[in-house]
């Protein structure tokens, strides 16, 4: 007789099928051989399910207002029980998420398993990458310190930046024409509902193409993909090959694990991520940076000249998505191991490169905004001598609202945004206006932190910054109504 155990399984089983929905994919057969080179996945897969459990338990307590956020933060870094360590493990299991998904990218692409039949299995993961990124971005936005403010700023800026529809792009994602709370409640349903969807709903058809189309065997030298003969070559090697599980799987279970220690070993060593000072624009001594999968793009924008900007923020991301999305279709075929190719591994070699010294750049670099830039260069002489009071009260505001920080004046101060030496032979006061209040390009918007007065005042002074006797230019609204 069965024991009572065994009678409630099959009782379970007779009515949802699980033996028959599960044992046919752990069972499946694989090719033989396949290593530890073939865990990054299933890791990759550990990962997120850590971040959905910890983000559950995170939620139930996290309130996404922007008078709230921050408080409820430092609640559960410093009251609630285990708050800081669900923090801790949410965090270090997204930075296991990007590097081991990274990890997994890289070895399908130097092993050649995007190659035919597997394009489809290619175009699923590129996006799953994608998503990721878009849950670590978020999820940074979400601790709402200072480094996040400044997040939403360069990414809405960057966003704003696309043709045609950039700027409406930039009023849903912020819910509003400034950061504000709209903006981290929109953050809040992006990181927490519709990310994690689209994660899942690209994954289960990813793991089903796996499934579906099988593990590529390991490379060898001199056997390249034919799309003519390459069917009949994998029904011999899974002819001759082992069952999925126990053998493979015990390779996925235990590099699993292993991942899980580290992450609760990270946790528990160097805690959560954050949140550092709360979000003020004026707040003079901080240094906001990004977390450090993001990096590399910091530096590249802070190491580029302004007028670069919107060429590499509009075209490097679409030019490199394209190339992997299309890179199935146009080497597809040929030679798989990484020795017949050898500029597989140099590109490899030279991103990996490339990325770790534009990180360790943006991790190290002073760049502008220079914190301190306002308190030690003072406005020059011959800029507020012969100013009215209210010009004066403006340069009066420029000087203690710090935007020396970001801004030069003859040359001193931050480089960050363009010099202002000129700025009234560029814009009209009405476009003055605009960009203090909403922002744009770089610059965070200022509506909320200026009174109308001190707008008023800063633009007066800064309509006085252009040649001697040189025209103010005209405002578009004011040759709209000309015409």
């Amino acid at each position: 007789m069965p024991s009572r155990t065994q009678r409630i399984i099959d009782w379970f089983d007779l009515r949802l099928g699980i033996r028959t929905a599960v044992l046919p994919i752990l069972t499946h057969p694989v090719p033989r051989g396949l290593g530890w080179y073939y865990v990054f996945g299933s890791a990759t897969l550990t990962m997120f399910m850590m971040q959905i459990v910890t983000g559950i338990c995170l939620a139930v307590v996290y309130v996404p207002a922007a008078s709230d956020a921050y408080t409820s933060l430092e609640y559960l870094n410093n009251e609630q029980p285990l708050g800081w360590l669900l923090r801790a493990v949410h965090y270090w299991s997204a930075t296991g998420m990007v590097v081991l998904i990274s990890l997994h990218a890289t070895r399908v692409f130097l092993m050649g398993a995007f190659k035919y039949p597997r394009e489809l299995t290619w175009i699923l993961g590129v996006f799953l990458l994608l998503l990721t990124l878009g849950l670590a971005f978020t999820g940074q936005v979400l601790r709402w310190d200072q480094d996040a403010y400044w997040g939403v700023g360069v990414g809405a800026a960057m966003v704003g930046r696309v043709p045609f529809i950039g700027p409406a792009l930039v009023h849903v994602l912020l819910g509003g024409p400034n950061i504000g709370g709209e903006t981290l409640s929109r953050f809040f349903g992006l990181h927490v509902f519709v990310l994690p969807g689209l994660t899942i709903l690209l994954l289960v058809p990813h793991l089903y193409l796996v499934v579906r189309q099988g593990i590529s065997s390991r490379p060898a030298p001199g056997k390249p993909v034919d799309p003519k003969t390459y069917e009949a070559e994998y029904e011999k090697e899974i002819a001759a090959g082992e069952p999925f599980y126990p053998y493979d799987f015990a390779k996925d279970a235990i590099f699993s694990a292993i991942c899980v220690l580290v992450i609760f070993a990270l946790a528990i060593s160097f805690g959560p991520k954050g949140p550092s000072e709360p979000p003020d624009p004026t707040l003079i001594e901080a240094e906001p940076r990004p977390d450090w999968y993001f990096l590399p793009l910091f530096a590249l924008l802070a190491l580029s000249p302004p007028e670069m900007e919107t060429a590499i923020i509009l075209t490097l991301p679409v030019v490199a998505v394209a190339i992997l999305l299309l890179l199935p279709f146009f080497a597809g075929k040929g030679e798989r191991h990484p020795r017949r190719r050898p500029v597989a591994v140099l590109v490899v070699l030279l991103l990996f490169l490339t990325l770790g010294v534009l990180g360790w750049l943006g991790n190290v670099a002073p760049w502008s905004p220079e914190m301190f830039a306002w308190s030690g260069t003072p406005i020059p002489v011959h800029i507020v001598e012969r100013l009215t009071p209210e010009q004066l009260q403006g340069a009066a505001v420029f000087q203690n609202k710090t935007c020396r920080n970001c801004h030069s004046l003859d040359g001193q101060g931050g480089k960050r945004g363009p010099d202002l030496t000129l700025v009234a032979t560029r814009l009209s006061h009405s476009e003055l206006i605009r960009q203090v209040i909403q922002g744009g390009g770089n610059m965070p918007a200022y509506g909320k932190q200026l009174s109308p007065a001190e707008v008023e005042a800063l633009v007066s002074f800064l309509g006085t910054l252009r040649r001697e006797g040189e025209p103010l230019p005209r405002s578009p609204a004011a040759d709209e109504t000309k015409n």
